[in-house]
């Protein structure tokens, strides 16, 4: 096992990590930036270290500067966490290289997933099912426009190397994906450094389902029950749930076992996530490999009784996994992300000082964070404050828990999306678990 570990992160998961480690009887030690140097990752860290200023690019991205503070430190490990260099496979490189080992997926896995073109023709070769589309990067309007009359409209454009919707386009017609080629190139090229396109059919009304997947470095791979990721803006989560309203034992079983497939043909070998759309029919298809913990894992502990940073830091070390034939999930779990945004206002950010920070409590509920009254939310970094995670022996139980929490939780000086999720959790249609990736605009009206 792992003597010390450095986290590449901050936040709720920099904390959350520091907390595995604490019960693992690993020491710490946290990089920081210059705004974040009080906390609450660096005061319970056993050390913390200034890697640069306040921007990320100076600081949770500067890999030299990361480098070094492990090198200073004497950590024989890095956690990158999710963002940042999660799924940099330069930076996975980098670490082996001195011989410091990445807590995640090998530098060729990574690069296999990453790029999503890539990983459309891995799929495809290993029999998981693939939405109908390209072959390779389309760099050309003249070849898109050819293959989406092939697939037939509507289609959506997506940047290879891209996630979070960037790069993103759905196109009704041939006029709009000539009106639209070049600006979704450009934002690519701007957000990755890579402006490669593929295309693919769009499929209208779908669910996002996703499988959590552990994996040692024997060759041993189990699947735990799926998250629905359906609720979300512009292709960023806010609500995630498990098990799926719309997924019984059977899908399960199937789209489980094409989770391990995928896991296989990349010799994946930690947690990870594969993330499938579930069309009306129950048809599945591949949509991306994510190589890291996923900021939604909690609900997948919930329902499992693992603790996955855990797990993903005794995989690392080198520790077999002992495969169940399967994990039926143990209730339901939701979690709730809190973003300091204004909602009302197209969700913009809202950073500044927190006055007041009351969390909820009782049964059934889970706060990760790392935010307290007087903390003030810098505006360099990503918006989420808080998750909040409820469990219950039914899905109803578990929303009646999440909408107490939220009553309960109690933030001033900022604004927040509390009001926006106790809005979805009186929705009828949330309530019956029909919805789709669409609820938000057709629901909610947002």
């Amino acid at each position: 096992m792992f003597k010390k570990i450095l986290i590449a992160n901050r936040g709720e998961i920099a904390l959350r990590i520091i907390r595995a480690c604490r019960e693992l009887s690993i020491n710490t030690v946290v990089i920081h930036s210059q705004v974040d140097q009080d906390s609450f990752s660096t005061r319970h860290a056993d050390e913390s270290i200034c890697v640069g200023a306040d921007p990320a690019s100076e600081s949770y991205l500067n890999m030299a500067n990361i480098i070094s503070a492990a090198e200073i430190s004497g950590a024989d490990a890095i956690h990158p966490g999710y963002g940042f260099l999660a799924e940099n496979s330069h930076f996975a490189e980098i670490c082996e290289t001195c011989n410091i080992t990445f807590i995640g997926p090998s530098k060729e896995a990574i690069l296999s997933m990453g790029d999503k073109a890539r990983a459309r023709e891995i799929m495809d070769r290993e029999g998981v099912p693939i939405v109908p589309g390209s072959k390779g990067i389309i760099n050309k309007v003249e070849r898109a426009a050819k293959t989406a009359k092939k697939i037939g409209y509507p289609v959506i454009l997506k940047a290879t190397s891209g996630g979070g919707g960037k790069g993103m386009r759905i196109v009704e017609n041939e006029d709009e994906l000539r009106n639209l080629f070049t600006s979704a190139q450009n934002e690519a090229k701007a957000s990755f450094g890579n402006s490669g396109l593929y295309i693919e059919k769009y499929i209208k009304s779908p669910r996002h389902i996703e499988f959590q997947i552990i994996a040692d470095k024997r060759g041993n791979v189990q699947y735990l029950p799926e998250r629905e990721c359906s609720i979300q803006r512009k292709h960023q989560k806010l609500i995630e749930e498990s098990p799926s309203p719309s997924v019984d034992s059977k899908l399960r079983r199937r789209m489980g076992k094409a989770a391990i497939r995928a896991a296989k043909a990349i010799d994946y070998a930690t947690v990870g996530t594969v993330e499938f759309l579930l069309d009306e029919n129950d048809k599945f298809y591949f949509m991306e490999m994510n190589t890291r913990i996923q900021v939604e894992h909690p609900v997948t502990e919930e329902v499992t009784g693992l603790d996955l940073v855990k797990e993903q830091i005794c995989l690392a070390a080198g520790h077999p996994l002992t495969p169940k034939k399967s994990f039926e999930p143990r209730g339901h779990a939701i979690e709730c992300r809190i973003n300091a945004e204004d909602y009302k206002k197209d969700f913009r950010p809202s950073p500044g000082i927190v006055t007041i920070f009351n969390l909820p409590g009782g049964p059934g509920i889970r706060n990760d964070t790392a935010i307290h009254s007087g903390y003030e939310i810098p505006a360099y970094y990503d918006s989420m404050i808080a998750k909040i995670i409820s469990h219950g022996n039914t899905r109803k139980e578990s929303i009646s828990r999440m909408k107490r929490a939220l009553d309960e939780f109690e933030i001033g000086g900022i604004k927040t999306t509390i009001d926006f999720h106790r809005l979805v959790m009186d929705n009828p249609i949330f309530l019956k678990g029909k919805y789709n990736t669409h609820f938000i605009e057709d629901e909610i009206g947002l």
